[in-house]
């Protein structure tokens, strides 16, 4: 056996040996010429099949994603501007409502107290008018028992002098007397 052993590895031998000289350096590592070429043609053809079929449609849809993306991003961006922007204008707008309340505030108060000096002004007038209805008032009442006094005075000096004087004036001597007497008591 062990004869037989050694036999089969000088036969190999001899064998790599005819290969070697049959292909060359390629030959001598087990490359055969064909071979490698249908090798590289199989490789072309899966490259191709995968270019087309797969890596384009998938860089193709990627792109479109991507820019899916940046379009998203973009308005994102833009909503933020908007919103930003709407914020902004909302603060403006308050503000503003702020001043114009405080504005009216302002013009109530000023209304009020033109209101209110009005009002015064008006009742001070109504007083003085009440004040001069009740010197008016005074004033005729006070003319009418001058008046009423004046007559009864003049009734009651009369009646005085004719009893003092005992006789009885007449009408005209009435009036001049008491006219005279009249002028001495004012």
């Amino acid at each position: 056996m062990f004869i037989d052993i050694a036999y089969a590895s000088e036969a190999a031998a001899e064998g790599a040996t005819e290969t070697v000289a049959d292909g060359g350096v390629l030959g001598s590592l087990g490359i055969s010429g064909g071979l490698l070429i249908s090798q590289f043609i199989n490789f072309a053809i899966v490259v191709a099949v995968l270019w087309f079929l797969v890596l384009k449609p998938l860089t193709k849809k990627m792109a479109e994603r991507q820019k899916m993306i940046d379009d998203s991003i973009a308005n994102a961006k833009k909503i933020e501007d908007t919103l930003a922007r709407g914020e902004q204008k909302y603060q403006e707008r308050i503000d503003q409502a702020k001043v114009e309340a405080n504005k009216i505030l302002e013009k109530a108060s000023a209304e009020t107290g033109k209101l209110t000096e009005e009002m015064k002004v008006k009742a001070k007038k109504e007083i003085e008018g009440l004040v001069d209805q009740a010197r008016r008032n005074i004033k005729i009442e006070k003319d009418d028992m001058v008046k009423n006094f004046r007559s009864e005075s003049a009734e009651i000096v009369t009646v005085a002098l004719e009893k003092i004087l005992s006789e009885k004036m007449t009408s005209e001597k009435d009036k001049k007397f008491i006219e005279e007497l009249l002028k001495g008591i004012k």
